[in-house]
């Protein structure tokens, strides 16, 4: 058979043709369900959302007695107050808090008198109480598409009531050995037989990037046998490996017979060991030609198939840890006693490293999952300051914090919808997000710590968001994008037993659970309030402060909270009963350093989607009109 070299191809040009033939051929990889504890190193194939809260009940964060608050006001060092037993009730940490009670005192800050006790100090609402959904509420996305599943990951999961995960289906890949002269391993080869073990290095490198390895028995230099092994190979695997044969040798027939049952993309490349690669595609099965040396082969296999194999598995090239010093988002209190380790979320912007900290509680599991970093604050220090710089541990490769794309600001569920569409799209894509409330998002862009933040701030004026911007930035620090309408209104049990007609039933001493302060929702109460002669102080539950739409509506759904002020679709999401008060608008504020970044044009064309506009009509209240335009302002 005559040899010719198809071509000299450099080695990134090699490599760029080979996968994108496959990404073409195949753009969603296939997808199964296997058991959450079972599911450690495989890779989501959709989004994954949380079907329960963590936890689930309100649970007593320490040992001591569960209490009413309000029976504890006025006691001090020197008034103390005596509780009797009928009045609290006796509660380890995990324990439910039972009904009535809505506070925990440490038992080292009771003192027993027979069956009563005595306290020096009161307890505010909601001490030392894990509330639903500290961690995860229902609906939450917890991983998006094409994420590795880690150990913490697989705990998030569990915890958020994902017993079963959709990931993608492990490829099986064939290894077909050639040669007369190769036999299987032993202990006594004779003269002139090589014993075939690059099928054992092979296989193991194809199970460390995720694939099945399927070996098939070793093939005489025969062309009809290679070419029907090939054949059947192709027909039953995804993908194909034909090793030896490949060089320009009087019985290398793998090229010929390789264009015999697919298309020949590349037959030599630009580089030693490993210059007569094969790379072809037979249909939509990727077919590699591998040489016969191993030092060859092996090269040759990271260079051109693990690219092939990532992307078949839906998974990222493997990061790794590195030290660094980042700026510091937020300030951080710690204690005297320890040496702490915050999780943080890390973002690249304008070349600064910048450190967010997420939820530090022992049992917020959901924090490993999203932590890209760890800071270290070391025993002898009370906390740092926001703008510090300050020690972490990166946990993945620098590139991926690199071209992330850091989002801070208010809530809203769209922002994980996006980044499944990003990740869908392009599986190196990462949009961090934080969640800080709209004023904290615009403090984020002054200080330069994140490139965008959704905003829903209500002027005094009722204009949304543009007074905010002017008090914040000069006209050409930020450019502020459409966004989307958002139904905002008051969530209130299935039912709406308790009859609420509109806001100002807010004042009729229900039990309200409010947003953090700074928080768009939190503004627009306050205004609301104004609106209504309302004063904020005077609503039961003013100072019940939680982060997200869905945490209030879970307190609600939970029987804990009557309303809160929120989104349509936190309600949707826990069966609540809405009662809507006004659409309001949230709009996206862009660094302007950040607006040609290849990951913000990606968010605004994914604003722009078909795709979006359709997850946006599933999870309901929201409007679209000319979302994506930049708007105007001076």
């Amino acid at each position: 058979m005559a040899f010719s070299y198809l071509d000299n191809l450099p080695v990134e040009r090699a490599k760029e043709l080979f996968i994108n033939a496959v990404k073409e051929a195949v753009p969603i990889p296939d997808e199964e369900y296997v058991n959450t504890a079972d599911a450690d190193g495989r890779i989501t194939s959709k989004g994954v959302y949380a079907k329960i809260c963590a936890p689930h009940y309100h649970a007593s964060a320490m040992d001591g007695i569960s209490v009413k608050a309000s029976d504890t006001f006025g006691a001090g060092e020197t008034t103390p107050i005596v509780l009797r037993k009928e009045s609290f009730h006796w509660v380890d940490t995990g324990d439910p808090i039972p009904k009535g009670d809505d506070a925990v005192i440490m038992i080292e800050e009771v003192v027993r008198e027979g069956e009563n006790v005595r306290i020096f100090s009161a307890a505010s609402p909601w001490q030392h109480i894990r509330q639903i959904g500290e961690d995860l509420c229902a609906g939450d996305m917890i991983l998006p598409s094409f994420t590795e599943i880690t150990p913490e990951a697989q705990g998030a999961l569990l915890a958020g009531g994902v017993i079963n995960v959709s990931v993608v289906k492990r490829p099986t890949v064939a290894v077909i050995p050639t040669g007369d002269e190769l036999v299987a391993p032993c202990e006594e080869p004779k003269s002139g037989e090589i014993i075939e073990f690059n099928t054992t290095i092979f296989s193991s490198m194809l199970k460390r990037w995720g694939c099945i390895p399927k070996v098939w028995d070793i093939q005489p230099d025969e062309p009809e046998k290679i070419t029907a092994a090939l054949k059947e190979a192709a027909a039953t695997c995804d993908a194909v490996l034909l090793s030896a044969g490949s060089s320009a040798g009087r019985d290398d027939y793998s090229v010929g017979c390789i264009g015999q049952v697919g298309k020949v993309l590349c037959h030599g490349v630009a580089m030693k060991p490993g210059k007569p690669v094969i790379l072809a595609m037979a249909g939509k099965v990727p077919v590699m030609g591998v040489p016969g040396y191993p030092v060859s082969a092996v090269l040759a296999l990271q260079e051109f198939f693990c690219p092939v194999a990532n992307w078949l598995c839906g998974r990222n090239e493997n990061g790794y840890e590195f030290k660094d010093s980042a700026t510091l988002c937020r300030s951080v209190v710690s204690s005297l006693k320890y040496r702490e380790l915050v999780r943080a979320r890390l973002g690249f912007v304008e070349g600064k490293l910048t450190a967010a900290p997420l939820q530090r509680g022992a049992g917020v599991i959901s924090s490993l999952v999203k932590a890209d970093g760890i800071i270290e604050i070391e025993q002898d220090r009370e906390g740092c300051e926001a703008g510090e710089k300050v020690p972490l541990r990166c946990l993945c490769d620098k590139s991926k914090i690199i071209n992330s794309l850091i989002v801070t600001g208010s809530h809203d569920p769209l922002i994980d919808e996006i980044a499944d569409i990003a990740k869908r799209i392009d599986r190196d894509a990462k949009i961090a997000s934080s969640h800080v409330g709209s004023t904290g998002g615009l403090l984020a862009l002054k200080r330069h710590e994140a490139h965008m933040g959704g905003i829903h701030l209500l002027g005094e004026d009722g204009i949304y968001n543009i007074n905010a911007i002017k008090s914040f930035f000069e006209k050409d620090e930020v450019i502020l994008v459409k966004g989307v309408g958002r139904i905002q209104g008051l969530m209130t049990a299935a039912g709406n037993p308790l009859g609420i007609k509109d806001f100002s039933d807010v004042s009729k001493g229900f039990r309200y659970v409010n947003r953090q302060g700074g928080s768009g929702t939190r503004v627009l109460f306050d205004y609301l309030c104004r609106e209504h002669g309302i004063s904020p102080q005077s609503v039961n539950g003013w100072n019940r402060e939680e982060m997200t739409h869905t945490a209030v509506a879970a307190q609600i759904a939970s029987g804990t909270g009557d309303l809160g002020l929120g989104i349509f679709s936190a309600a949707k999401l826990y069966g609540l009963d809405f009662v809507p008060v006004c659409t309001e608008n949230y709009d996206f504020a862009v660094l302007r350093s950040a607006w040609e970044l290849p990951q913000t044009k990606m968010f605004i064309s994914i604003l722009r989607s078909e795709e979006f506009k359709k997850r946006l009509e599933a999870l309901g209240g929201y409007t679209a009109e000319n979302i994506g335009e930049v708007l105007q302002w001076s």
